[in-house]
């Protein structure tokens, strides 16, 4: 019995919901996602995961299913989260959904109180009823359970279930849903890190966060492996797979409303008790940037340094938050972190001054006076940089770790800043840095040292160039301040 429906395939965003100061929906903002989205994709889904949907009330739920539906004005499906914890919730909203004019409704699994199999089978029995579309929804790391293939195709046998979501990431049990009930429901992958892998062994489509960002990269993957071209579209996995992997694994909403915001499309802060630079933490915040500026997300803009003695003209992929004059090179302050594992996290306060300026008087008093267990180093001539040990040196190892390693990522993370334009080179002979690197002197893995310090540094450089944190954000994410190794398990 096919129940597939045509227009179930393809690419769908889990449309992420815009907040104006964490209170209120923020309409202008979500027409807006929803027009830059709309191009590249074949449906839309609202209020999902990634729309928060348990911080929602219930008059903000259907408040942002009737923006969706009146901005989309019929061009493609819209498919509304309605799963709520309860079943009388949840038929509640399917109704609504259905009465609003959405094409389906995407249910998952009750939550939090963790129901037996036969209650979630008879949840589902009673949204049927509804008579609305209804897309099955297995999410076990949020929701708590997980289905087995066979509760999965009995429940493909209700009438009105068209479809599937699978975010688990559990590729065996997609390859049995592919092997039980492909013929009769549409079945997706939720779990953007294996979507290639789905699409090529048979999925009908995905439902993914990051298509938020990236819809035009995630249709050219369907599109690729549609037409028969698995090496292009493994291509393309591959280039995505880093952004995708800090989207899914490490606090998705804010992910994806940072790197919204990034691109120029400000959508606000998840709602508490989501924080900026916790689940989504803050070193993975400077690599979300650099990937959607290696993917073409984030243009490269004309920026003015204003340094003592001349202006200095660059260019580099700049945020809203970009200043196009940036002055104040007298002391510039910026701070890395990067990880794993947890004996070789990098940790970076650095000084970036200008040549006359107090950091380069700093250099020049450190070269002259003994430390030791701390030697320091220069390590870079243009610009001039003296690397400082944080923990003191007590062995060889350790020094190799410092002075080979830790250095060697600090050398690369400067070519890449010169590179990227964040330190150009009119001005390399002007500026100076002193970089106080951290390296646990447990540490052991040689190449997780070098790489973490290049990310360290490549984002402490940025960070004192454009001065971040802002005040701004430093206010509201006091709250979420953490001592990564005092709360380390």
């Amino acid at each position: 019995m096919n129940k597939k429906p045509e227009w179930f395939k393809g690419i769908f965003p889990a449309l992420v919901t815009p907040f104006a100061d964490g209170r209120i929906i923020d309409e202008a903002a979500y027409r807006s996602l929803i027009r830059f989205v709309l191009p590249h994709v074949n449906g839309l889904v609202p209020i999902g995961t990634t729309g928060e949907f348990v911080y929602l009330t219930e008059e903000e739920k259907r408040r942002a299913i009737d923006i969706a539906l009146d901005e989309v004005a019929g061009r493609v499906p819209v498919v509304a989260g309605t799963g709520c914890a309860s079943t009388r919730e949840t038929v509640a909203l399917t109704r609504y959904a259905k009465d609003a004019g959405a094409q389906a409704a995407l249910v998952v699994a009750p939550y939090y109180l963790k129901p037996t199999y036969n209650e979630i089978y008879e949840h589902y029995e009673a949204v049927n009823k509804v008579g609305l579309a209804i897309i099955l929804y297995n999410i076990p790391q949020c929701a708590g359970t997980h289905y087995e293939w066979w509760t999965a195709e009995g429940m493909a046998y209700l009438e009105n279930v068209v479809g599937i979501k699978d975010s688990s990431g559990d590729m065996p049990f997609l390859m049995t849903l592919l092997e039980k009930i492909k013929g009769s429901i549409s079945i997706f992958c939720g779990h953007d890190e294996i979507v290639a892998a789905a699409l090529a062994a048979g999925a009908d489509g995905a439902i993914l966060a990051s298509a938020n960002l990236i819809p035009d990269l995630w249709q050219e993957i369907y599109t690729a492996i549609h037409n028969g071209d698995l090496t292009k579209a493994q291509a393309l996995q591959a280039q995505i797979q880093t952004l995708v992997r800090l989207v899914v694994r490490q606090g998705s909403v804010q992910a994806v409303k940072e790197g919204l915001g990034m691109i120029g499309l400000d959508v606000g802060n998840a709602r508490l008790p989501m924080m900026p630079g916790d689940a989504f933490r803050w070193e993975d915040r400077e690599e979300l940037r650099i990937q959607l500026e290696k993917l073409g997300k984030i243009p490269p803009r004309t920026v003015q340094y204003e340094l003592a003695n001349k202006n200095v003209p660059t260019e580099f992929p700049a945020t809203s938050q970009t200043p196009p004059h940036i002055n104040g090179f007298a002391l510039k302050i910026g701070e890395g972190f990067a990880g794993p594992p947890f004996f070789e996290l990098a940790h970076i306060d650095l000084l970036l001054g200008q040549r006359g300026g107090p950091v380069d008087k700093a250099i020049e008093q450190a070269l002259g006076v003994p430390h030791p267990g701390h030697e320091v180093r220069i390590v870079s001539e243009r610009p001039r940089t003296l690397l400082v040990p944080t923990v003191t040196v007590r062995s060889e190892k350790q020094a190799e770790h410092i002075y080979t390693y830790a250095t060697s990522g600090v050398i690369k993370a400067i070519e890449a800043s010169i590179a990227d334009g964040f330190l150009p080179a009119e001005a390399l002979d002007d500026l100076v840095m002193i970089a106080n690197v951290f390296v646990h002197p447990a540490a052991a893995n040689r190449k997780r040292i070098e790489m973490n310090n290049y990310k360290a540094m490549r984002a402490a450089i940025r960070k004192a160039i454009e001065e971040r944190p802002t005040l701004e954000e430093l206010l509201y994410e006091r709250q979420a301040a953490r001592h990564p190794f005092r709360y380390a398990p």
